[in-house]
């Protein structure tokens, strides 16, 4: 499992993408999670959390300073090399993270994410599974030519199913593992 983006990305691993900057989040959890149903599968996958994005880099790494910010282009370069991710997205203000907005506008324009094979796992503390966060996150992936799964996987009300580094919600598992076929045969 890959968490350092200094490293390069396979070309079959799946990228899995950590959507928040908050350290130990949920959101890494449900990533280690899916990491151990690619696993499970006979594929491997990366995760890459975006808790160790340089706290600066809106202002060091975007618009005129594209490129200039070597700590930031290892992110960068790992999410260009990857040909399939998936996106583990935490609700926040019902939509996805500021920081993950800026990430994906610090990503090359326009082929960044363009002709990549993406699938969306959202998760909140309410009933929804972070539904709204997904649409946005949809928009702007569709916006950007990116090939989305339609299986949107929605964990709502996660903290009442997350129980020792498991979730014991049999919906909620068989939704993750039918999503990650569905992204290994895409």
């Amino acid at each position: 499992m890959n968490t350092n983006p200094t490293e390069p990305i396979s070309e079959s691993s799946i990228l899995i993408i950590v959507g928040t900057n908050r350290k130990n989040s949920m959101s890494r959890h449900i990533a280690g999670y899916y990491y151990g149903i690619l696993q499970q599968l006979g594929v491997s996958g990366e995760i890459l959390d975006l808790s160790g994005l340089p706290p600066d880099f809106v202002t060091t790494a975007l618009y005129e300073n594209t490129g200039k910010n070597p700590e930031f282009n290892r992110y960068k370069e790992v999410v260009e090399r990857a040909k399939k991710m998936v996106f583990i997205v935490p609700e926040y203000n019902n939509s996805y993270p500021g920081v993950l907005k800026a990430f994906i506008d610090g990503l090359s324009y326009p082929s960044g994410l363009a002709n990549k094979k993406i699938a969306l796992v959202g998760l909140s503390a309410n009933h929804q599974g972070g539904a709204l966060a997904l649409s946005h996150l949809n928009d702007i992936f569709s916006y950007l030519n990116s090939n989305t799964l339609a299986l949107r996987v929605k964990l709502a009300q996660i903290r009442n199913y997350w129980k020792e580094g498991t979730l014991d919600n049999d919906l909620y598992n068989t939704l993750l593992r039918q999503q990650a076929q569905q992204l290994i045969d895409f």
